[in-house]
C-alpha cells in the first residue's frame, strides 16, 4: 500500500498524515474519495452524512486497517451541535453536501437554496475561526450560459471557442431570469463561492473550490423504486440508466440538443487528491474538473448508451431507443437550460499536472456493467410483481 512508503507532493516535498472532515462523504463522490483515500493514503476521515449505504463496505469491510481510519457520524449539518467539534478535529474540511438534482431546482426550490448557501454557511464560519483548511465543491451550473447562446442562430461566432469555452478566471456567469427557478441551484452556489472567496481575502480562510463537469460512474444517484423513491427523477445518467434497465425508450428532454462533457470518477478522483495533497498549489484556486474531449449532444449520450448497454447486458436494443418530451412536460414550469458546458483546463492543468485520460465509451462501458450487475435483477422483479390494488 502506498501508505506505508514515504510519500511527497508536486513539489518533492513530505506529505503528513492528515484528518479529513468530510461533509457529504455517503455519497456519490463522497464514496470513491473515501476508498481513495483509505486504500492510497494514511490519512484518517471523519464522515458526515445522514445515510453512510455507499461507504458501508468501508465502515464494515475486511480490511481493518481501512475500517479504524474512518470514522462514520449520522449528521444533518443543518442543525447538529456537533458540527463544530468535528471540524476543530480536523486538518482539512471537505464539503460535498448539496441538493444537486436539475429536477428539485424547480421543484424544491427553497430546500435547493436552503442546502447549497444556507446549510454551508455555519462549515465556512467554523473553517474561516479555527483556521482550518476548505476544500468546497462547487459546480459548473454556475457558469449558466454561454455568451454564444445569446448570438443569432446562425452566427459563426457561436463555433469561436471564445464564446462558450468556461475560464474559472475569465467567464461571466450567466443566469435566466427569476422565475426560471431552475437557476436557483446555480446561484446559491456561486453566492457561496462569493462568500469562500471573501471569507479568503478578508479573514486569511484557506480554501479551494471545486468546479465539477459531469462526473459520472458507478453508484451515482439511484434506480428510482430500487434504491431511491419510486417517483424520483435523478440526473441524465441514472435516469437513462433506468430506462434502459426496464427496458423504455430514454426521454431526451427538448430533443437532447443540449451540449455536455462527461469525466469519469476515478480520473476526477485523482485531481481531487492533488488538491488535498498539495495545498501550497491549490490554496486561493478555482479548478474546473471536466473532459473536454468527451463532449456529445444529451441525444449522442442516449444513443451510445443504448448501444453499450446492449452489448453489456446481451439483450438487443429498443427499435426506437428514444423519444422526445417537452422540458415543461418533464421538469414542469421554470426549467431553462444552457446549451453547451464545455470546460477550460489551464488552471488545473498549470497547478496540478492534471488531465483527464479515460474516453467516453470506457467510462460508459464501466459504469453500465455496474449498473447492469447491480440493478438488472431487482429491476426484473419490481417489474414482475402484480401491481397492489
Amino acid at each position: 500500500m502506498a501508505a506505508a512508503s514515504a510519500r511527497v507532493d508536486l513539489d518533492g516535498k513530505p506529505i503528513k498524515p492528515m484528518t479529513i472532515c468530510m461533509i457529504g462523504a455517503g455519497g456519490f463522490i463522497g464514496s470513491h474519495l473515501c476508498e481513495k483515500v483509505l486504500t492510497e493514503t494514511p490519512h484518517k476521515i471523519l464522515a458526515l452524512d445522514v445515510y453512510n449505504d455507499k461507504i458501508k463496505h468501508l465502515l464494515e469491510g475486511e480490511n481493518a486497517s481501512l475500517a479504524e481510519r474512518i470514522q462514520f457520524h449520522r449528521i444533518n449539518i443543518k442543525h447538529d451541535s456537533r458540527l463544530e467539534g468535528l471540524i476543530k478535529m480536523s486538518d482539512l474540511v471537505i464539503n460535498l453536501a448539496a441538493i444537486c438534482t436539475p429536477a428539485d431546482y424547480n421543484t424544491r426550490p427553497l430546500d435547493t437554496i436552503y442546502s447549497n448557501f444556507i446549510d454551508a454557511l455555519p462549515v465556512v464560519k467554523y473553517c474561516s475561526e479555527n483556521s482550518k483548511r476548505l476544500i468546497h465543491f462547487s459546480t459548473c451550473e454556475v457558469y449558466g450560459k454561454t455568451i454564444g447562446s445569446f448570438l443569432p442562430k446562425d452566427s459563426p461566432l457561436r463555433e469561436d471557442p471564445a464564446y462558450y469555452i468556461l475560464k474559472e478566471d475569465e467567464s461571466p456567469c450567466i443566469f435566466g431570469s427569476i422565475e426560471k427557478q431552475r437557476w436557483s441551484y446555480a446561484c446559491a452556489k456561486q453566492l457561496i463561492e462569493r462568500l469562500i472567496y471573501a471569507e479568503g481575502a478578508e479573514n486569511g480562510l484557506e480554501f479551494t473550490i471545486v468546479r465539477p463537469f459531469n462526473w459520472i460512474g458507478p453508484r451515482m444517484d439511484f434506480i428510482p423504486g430500487i434504491d431511491g423513491p419510486s417517483e424520483g427523477v435523478p440526473r441524465v445518467l441514472a435516469c437513462f440508466s433506468n430506462a434502459l434497465l426496464r427496458r423504455e425508450p430514454l426521454k431526451l428532454v427538448d430533443g437532447g440538443q443540449s451540449q455536455r462533457t462527461f469525466i469519469y470518477i476515478k480520473d476526477a478522483i485523482e485531481a481531487v487528491m492533488l488538491m488535498i495533497e498539495n495545498p501550497a498549489r491549490a490554496n486561493g484556486h478555482i479548478f474546473n474538473v471536466g473532459n473536454p474531449n468527451n463532449e456529445v449532444t444529451v441525444r449522442q449520450l442516449a444513443e451510445m448508451m443504448s448501444e453499450i448497454y446492449a452489448k453489456v447486458s446481451g439483450d438487443q436494443a429498443l427499435q426506437s431507443p428514444t423519444v422526445d418530451i417537452s422540458s415543461k412536460e418533464f421538469y414542469g414550469e421554470g426549467y431553462d437550460d444552457s446549451d453547451k458546458r464545455i470546460p477550460d483546463m489551464t488552471i488545473i492543468n498549470r497547478q496540478l499536472g492534471w488531465n483527464p485520460k479515460t474516453s467516453l465509451w470506457d467510462l460508459l462501458e464501466s459504469t453500465l456493467t455496474y449498473q447492469h450487475r447491480t440493478y438488472a435483477e431487482a429491476i426484473k422483479k419490481v417489474i414482475a410483481k402484480p401491481t397492489a390494488s
